[in-house]
């Protein structure tokens, strides 16, 4: 008989006078999925190697160095992942002005999206075993409606992660959630040898403040072109000359397969797959973390470029000059999932 997934909770720490959880789950093969009640954060994910265990996800040592920088380190990202034109939402006509955080755009929900929240957590029962959800309503935000939001996270018997994301509102309004999960599939300080794989022919253009034009480029004999397993740090040197040096790009996903990307280190002989139901992944390699600010455990203390990568699963939206917001519109009363599966392999 398989044995059973098993969660349990703990404290964590402490932030602004609340207390953080800790919730983990750990199935019979010695994979633990950890997450925190701030921001619905992935804190760990250990697989075993053959010299015990290893965290593949960035991570630090408190609570308060998760908002000491503007980097989203493995937290839940709402109302909407991406950036919003002028931050500016048009639906039914009607157009509602969002708080910006970052210039004269809303990224990543804003200010006070999902990733700043204080979540309730806790261990709930699966077909398999246990899983951890993490619940908030969300309000205050400059959306409309209110928002009731879970996301579930579970870890079956044969290691694969899966977050599900579902949320109604009290108003129509917009959601397109992901998860901001930098991974480093190795035991070095950057991801400059390993290897990444990308099922999209094209990434969209943007504008000088990231936003999507409407064009789309595509990647091949170009260094977005990932369509084959691609080593990173040659990957990266190709985008030198460019102002971010490193990647911060959407690409539109192919949806003819199961895993819309997949990451792998050739020395720890980890990967991961990456699958989603969704038409966009969004790409950013790290490429301006800094030294200061960045108390991350990897590298004690400090922060490098490069030490991770994040792979985000999200719906296209064409927020651009077009305005047209119905790619990720929740109507009022509609209940609406999205799912995010992590398939990881590795050798003991």
């Amino acid at each position: 008989m398989m044995q059973k997934v098993r969660g349990i909770v703990s404290d964590f720490d402490e932030y602004q006078g609340h207390k953080i959880q800790k919730l983990s789950l750990t199935n019979a093969n010695g994979v633990t999925l950890s997450l925190l009640t701030l921001g619905a954060t992935i804190y760990e994910i250990m697989v075993p190697t053959k010299s015990g265990t290893h965290n593949i996800v960035l991570n630090y040592y408190n609570s308060k160095d998760y908002l000491a920088n503007p980097f989203y380190v493995c937290m839940a990202i709402g109302r909407t992942a991406g950036r919003i034109m002028a931050g500016q939402i048009v639906l039914n006509g009607q157009t509602t002005q969002l708080p910006q955080n970052e210039g004269t755009t809303t990224l990543h929900g804003g200010p006070e999206g999902f990733n700043s929240q204080i979540w309730q957590g806790k261990i709930i029962q699966t077909a398999t075993g246990d899983a951890i959800e993490m619940s908030h309503l969300q309000t205050g935000d400059g959306y409309p409606g209110e928002m009731q939001v879970k996301i579930i996270y579970t870890l079956s018997p044969d290691d694969v992660i899966g977050i599900k994301y579902i949320a109604t509102s009290t108003a129509d309004t917009v959601f397109n959630p992901t998860q901001h999960v930098y991974f480093n599939l190795g035991r070095e300080d950057t991801i400059a040898k390993q290897m990444l794989k990308i099922n999209a022919a094209h990434i969209q253009e943007l504008d000088q403040n990231k936003i999507p034009t409407g064009k789309q480029i595509p990647v091949k004999h170009t260094p977005f072109d990932f369509q084959q397993p691609t080593n990173l740090g040659k990957a990266i040197a190709e985008m030198n000359n460019t102002t971010e040096k490193g990647f911060d790009d959407i690409f539109v996903v192919n949806q003819d397969q199961k895993l819309i990307a997949e990451l792998s280190d050739p020395k720890t002989k980890i990967s991961v797959g990456i699958e989603s139901d969704r038409n966009g992944l969004v790409m950013f390699t790290a490429n301006s973390f800094t030294h200061d600010q960045m108390n991350l455990i990897r590298t004690k203390g400090v922060g490098k470029p490069y030490e991770g990568i994040t792979l985000e699963p999200q719906t296209l939206s064409k927020a651009g000059s077009t305005r047209d917001f119905s790619a990720i519109e929740l109507k009022k009363g509609e209940e609406k999932p999205y799912t995010i599966k992590y398939h990881l392999h590795y050798k003991k």
